[in-house]
Order: C-alpha cells, then structure tokens, then sequence
C-alpha cells in the first residue's frame, strides 16, 4: 500500500523547508495544508506565544471510523537543530544524506513524512480505524518547549508514540531519565597579571580545581554528568574575575540525579570557600523520569504491533530526553519508538528508504493494533 515514491518525495519537502527551532511556521503550514486537503481536523495552539516561537504546536484531531475504540495519539517534532537551514538532501542509492554541510534533518522529519504517508493509506484504502490525535510539537530540540506547554486537557488519547528514537525499527524505550541542568558563576578578583598578581583571584583557577573534583561522564548505567560551556576571562594581562560553566545531570533514579546535583553544588561552594571568593548557581529541572511496565498497555500495544509488522521488539531504555518525557509526567502514558535516522545531530547524518517504509508500516500496524484493542 505504501507509494515509495510518493514517501521519498514528501520527505525530501519536508527536508527542504527550514525549520530550526524557534523558527518551525513555514513547515507548520504546510503541514496544515496537507492535514487540510486530506480532509482531518486541525489546529495550533498558543504554546509559540510562550516560547517565543513563530508557531505553535499543530494539533491534528481524527474522527475513527470504528467507534469506542481506545484514542491513540502520534507525536513526532516540527524543529531541527543546527546548522539546519538551506539543507540540499541526496538520494544515494537506498541512502538519503546532506551533501554534508548541514545536518539532514530526518530527526525529525522521517517521522513526520511516515505520519503523513499512513494518514494518505488510511484515506486511500477506506481502512478502518479508531480516533487518533497527532501532534506536531515545535522546539523540541531546545528543551522539549512545545509539549511542556501542550495542554493535554486538550487530548483525548490514553496513549502515546512518540517517533523520535535513533537505530533500528523496532526499538521500544520505555525509560528515559531525568534532567537538571545548571549554570554556575564562579567570581575572582581581577588584577594586573604581571605587577600584581597576588592581589586576584584567578577564577580560571577556582572553576579548575572544582572541576577535578567533579564526577563527569558515565557514573553508572543510569546516571550521567557533563560541563558542557566554559567560558571567562577577559586578556592574558589580567587575572580573570568570573567564569561560567554550564552542565547537565541526568539519572533514571531521581535520588541519584538529586544526590549528584547535590554533590556537584556543594564542591562549588566548598572550592569557592576555599579560594575565600563565592559563586552563585542556578539549576534548572528540565523533564523527569519515566519507567513504564512491560506490562503498560502502551507497551504491550507497541510490541504486538513490532510483531504485527514482523519486527523483533527491543525493549530499552535510553540516556536522552524527548517530548515523552513531558507526556508521562502530565499522566499520558508514551512510549519513544525508533525510526531508523543515524548518526542524528551531526553532518553525518542518514537513513534509509526503507526505515522510512518500515515507520510507515509500523504505524499503520499500531493503528491496527489499537483498533483490535480493547473498547474505550
């Protein structure tokens, strides 16, 4: 049922309509051109007014065709990361690329053109289905903006699938962790580094010696830290009065994510003490944690529907956020589902045709899947 070359070519539009965050409206549209023509329900919401995006999340509500059935919602993200603009994408053979100066954005807009390749099948087969909800979040990639701010009083679904993973189709996450980010201002004294030098202190020195103190990197398998931003100092001639480190914790065990950050706060105000000059800290706690059940319904429907599809499930959990993270803290059950993009994020990035295919097929599957499910 899937038209191959129809899928490839919308997605190539897809690719070539910029959209990095912030920056998501032109897509938008013509994304609710298509939902228009296709003939489903749509709307934007004021989430944009609030991130400072030119758009909001675009909200796509469809009327199944088999009542009572359990209300399933798709969730895939509008925005790209950078450098995102003026993306000339390449078909090389079953691969599609960027001639490598800019990312190729599949992250996320694979999932977006298999979302709208399943809506075209659904019309053009008269297949039977229940209510679906579908969800075009924008600035995703800058702190999961669009769906903090999507109210879900709004939403009907009971469940979610978020196509928003890396790897194979196939790849279930079911847990994903918290995140506290945090930027800390270490302050010196600034003084003539040739004359006298005695009479600073050098801040440059201060954030060194925390940061040996720090655990950074992998702590274990469900925890992570990193310094990310350093930045201060003025010239080579002058003892440097402040310095700015910018980081991350993030754990799948809240008591180890609250601990670590802990930790870290305490040996900046230990150092800071030592070297008699302070620091202010600011942390910020981005997402929290989920860890669903194999035996959550939303779990259970996204393996039947791998095995529906001839797939071999992996169930696993991940080190990053993304819009589920938000959907399982406001009480709607999602799961993360991989859509085969590769090397996300960098100039090298790809996928190939057929995981654009096999997203297609694996959503027409969970649609099948609810649709046999039990009765809302």
């Amino acid at each position: 049922m899937i038209k191959e070359k129809r899928l490839v070519e919308n997605f190539i539009r897809l690719i070539k309509i910029d959209s990095i965050s912030r920056e998501e409206k032109q897509l938008a549209e013509f994304l609710s051109k298509k939902i228009e023509d296709l003939g489903f329900d749509y709307e934007f919401d004021q989430a944009g007014e609030k991130v400072s995006s030119n758009s909001g999340n675009l909200i796509i509500r469809i009327k199944g065709n088999i009542p009572n059935r359990i209300p399933i919602l798709f969730s895939a993200h509008m925005d790209t990361v950078t450098p995102g603009k003026n993306i000339n994408p390449i078909i090389d053979g079953e691969k599609i690329k960027s001639d490598g100066k800019t990312i190729l954005g599949a992250d996320n807009k694979a999932a977006i053109a298999a979302i709208l390749e399943a809506l075209q099948i659904l019309k053009e087969n008269n297949l039977s289905y229940g209510d679906m909800e579908i969800v075009f979040s924008i600035c995703e990639e800058i702190g999961l903006k669009g769906a903090r701010y999507l109210d879900l009083n709004q939403i009907r679904a009971k469940m979610a699938f978020v196509l928003d993973a890396g790897g194979s189709v196939g790849k279930i996450i079911h847990s994903a962790p918290s995140q506290d980010t945090f930027e800390i201002n270490i302050y010196g004294k600034s003084a003539h580094a040739g004359a006298q030098p005695e009479e600073g202190i050098n801040a440059i020195q201060v954030a060194g010696v925390a940061l040996s103190r720090m655990r950074l990197g992998r702590i274990d398998e469900e925890t992570t830290s990193n310094i990310g931003v350093i930045s201060g100092g003025e010239a080579t001639n002058i003892v440097p009065d402040k310095v700015i480190l910018k980081g991350e914790v993030r754990s799948r065990n809240q008591e180890k994510l609250i601990n670590l950050t802990t930790e870290i706060k305490k040996i900046i105000e230990d150092t800071t003490r030592g070297f008699k000059t302070r620091a202010a800290i600011k942390i910020n706690e981005e997402y929290c944690l989920y860890n669903l059940s194999p035996q959550e319904k939303v779990v259970k429907l996204a393996l039947q529907a791998a095995k529906r599809l001839g797939v071999e499930p992996l169930l696993t959990s991940t080190g990053g956020g993304s819009d589920a993270n938000i959907f399982n803290q406001k009480g709607l059950p999602s799961v993360v589902l991989s859509i085969g993009v590769e090397k996300a994020h960098s100039l090298e990035e790809y996928i190939l045709i057929q995981d654009l295919k096999k997203t297609t097929e694996y959503i027409l599957a969970l649609i099948e899947e609810a649709k046999l499910g039990e009765k809302d």
